[in-house]
């Protein structure tokens, strides 16, 4: 299909002064394997998005403090265009090799480069879900942020009864350590923003420590019974190097002196790989599940159920069950919602309170 029939879409970009603009762009083709989408709502991923903003390295961790920091210290250089990977909406068209969608299905999307902040979307098909009807557009664009947390939480292999910590309570580490809960762990949050450790609370996870104002080790000692950690998770950008180093102290324990465990790093959190961390396992996990970045299974390739039984489709599809079923109260998180008709003017005050944003959504239109 020709999407220049459609016309032009509309596609939010980021300035250097901080502000967001709205453009107008051509419609990527429709090309095989693909689907296009009329977007409904899209959610904003600070973390990574707004990570480098600045040419000058100025916001290597991301965070909504960029674009604070950025109407207060314009970068001249900054003009990006065409970003975000989360986004909710209908299928208007799907190209050759298309068999998973049709056109009229509500739909959640994901990927770099293809589910952006903009009116239409092409999308890959295979990153392209069903969208229960009981899951409103706004809830099913937490899509990415919620899949790639299920991953974190797939590669920690946790057990019942586990101990965990998540330093980091963004929207990335309130989802992972949810569904930490979810699959039988006990969780304790961390963060260093009062606010946040009170929406993890509406998310369910009771037991938290503020950064800073709290002695993290006794604390989380003490939740832990004395035991020590099972697992770790660092969500967060940037130089990780002091909570890494707090979280190592609160691991298990082995009678030979060693620290135990495992160590999950979602996200670009850097720190130094010391020698006392040589029993602990240090494992990343950057994605939504295997296939995603790979164009020939984006488009419809198939690894197989029995060989890699959770790929990212396998992963979105359980995250909008999930959702369906209520066992992740993303709504919990969502601080703002955005029209997309007046993005401009409302992202210019919201912007000046950064530590007031949590989850933030666009929206493209209504339920129709």
């Amino acid at each position: 299909m020709n999407t220049e029939k459609i016309g032009k879409r509309r596609i939010v970009a980021l300035k250097g002064d901080g502000s967001f603009k709205i453009e107008e762009t051509d419609i990527p083709d429709l090309d095989a394997g693909m689907v296009l989408i009329e977007v409904k709502a899209s959610l904003i991923s600070p973390g990574s998005e707004l990570k480098g903003a600045s040419k000058q390295g100025r916001h290597a961790a991301g965070g909504w403090r960029v674009l604070r920091d950025l109407q207060l210290n314009p970068d001249p250089d900054l003009n990006r265009r065409g970003f975000g990977y989360s986004n909710t909406g209908i299928v208007v068209a799907v190209g050759e090799n298309v068999t998973t969608v049709q056109p009229g299905d509500r739909v959640a999307a994901v990927g770099v480069r293809y589910a952006q902040h903009a009116t239409y979307t092409v999308v890959p098909q295979n990153l392209v879900v069903g969208l229960p009807d009981e899951v409103s557009f706004e809830r099913g664009s937490y899509a990415m942020l919620l899949a790639t947390a299920m991953q974190a939480v797939r590669r920690a292999k946790p057990e019942l009864g586990e101990y965990v910590a998540v330093a980091g309570l963004g929207l990335v580490g309130l989802l992972t350590a949810r569904l930490f809960q979810l699959a039988g762990c006990y969780v304790i949050g961390w963060d260093t923003v009062p606010a946040r450790l009170e929406n993890a609370k509406k998310l369910g996870i009771g037991a938290t420590v503020l950064v800073g104002s709290e002695d993290t080790t006794e604390k989380t000692l003490e939740f832990t019974q004395g035991k020590g950690l099972d697992t770790c998770v660092l969500a967060l950008g940037g130089n990780a190097e002091k909570p890494a180093n707090a979280l190592e102290k609160c691991m298990k324990v082995a009678p030979d002196g060693h620290p135990m465990g495992v160590m999950i790093v979602v996200g670009g959190a850097e720190f130094p790989f010391t020698r006392t961390l040589t029993n602990i396992d240090i494992r990343r996990s950057s994605r939504t599940g295997p296939g995603y970045h790979d164009k020939e299974w984006e488009r419809g390739g198939n690894y197989g159920d029995v060989f890699v039984r959770w790929d990212t489709r396998e992963n979105l599809e359980l995250c909008m069950r999930w959702l369906k079923e209520g066992k992740v109260a993303v709504e919990t998180l969502t601080t703002h919602e955005v029209p997309f008709d007046c993005l401009e003017e409302e992202m210019a005050e919201i912007s000046k309170d950064p530590d007031s944003i949590l989850g933030l959504v666009f929206k493209m239109g209504d339920e129709s």
